[in-house]
């Protein structure tokens, strides 16, 4: 299978390239549009702060490609946040593949989120044989529970854990750190056609 993680400077690479070698994947890192398009599937990673990632994708040529990718596609944790409309964080126009305004926690919680969560109200393929349980997060923004949201989880407030639209998933927490059940999500992922 080829997958490829999108390199684009922003993202928690080797952890998820060891998560899917232990799926008997080897995933390619790239920056290619075409070798990004050509793959089966596609992950966009990210871990720092919005608008600076998506300055990266702008200069890098990626900020158009993404949201034409016909393959299936997972966004993980700034990943997801960028493939919503905008963020509060920088003030920055995202990608606009999920109808969503990701905002920052300040219902008077702490902030940043880190840690172990409990995911609720799951739906759909990247949740196949999985009932709720716990996952693993760090994050100060988040995208409000819409329809497009396939699973919750709750801090403060309850919001969207994971999103689908189309060939499009999205997670806020990290499955590459949440042990064999985030290992399942991977699966899954790899799973769908």
């Amino acid at each position: 299978m080829k997958l490829v993680i999108i390199d684009y400077g922003a993202g928690n690479i080797q952890s998820i390239k060891f998560a899917f070698r232990r799926l008997g994947v080897e995933a390619v890192l790239s920056s290619n549009p075409e070798e990004i398009k050509n793959a089966e599937k596609v992950i966009f990673p990210g871990v720092g702060e919005a608008s600076s990632a998506m300055k990266k994708l702008r200069e890098s040529g990626l900020e158009g490609l993404i949201p034409n990718l016909k393959q299936p596609v997972l966004g993980i944790c700034l990943g997801m946040q960028l493939m919503c409309n905008s963020s509060e964080e920088g003030n920055t126009k995202g990608l606009g593949i999920f109808n969503n305004e990701v905002v920052k926690f300040n219902s008077g919680v702490k902030v940043p989120q880190i840690g172990w969560n409990k995911i609720e109200h799951l739906k759909g393929e990247l949740f196949e044989g999985l009932h709720e349980d716990f996952i693993y997060l760090v994050h100060s923004f988040y995208a409000p529970k819409t329809n497009e949201a396939v699973a919750t989880s709750t801090y403060g407030l309850e919001y969207s854990a994971a999103l689908q639209k189309d060939n499009f998933y999205g997670v806020q927490f990290h499955p590459e750190k949440s042990g064999e059940y985030g290992t399942k999500i991977l699966e899954n992922f790899l799973k769908i056609s």
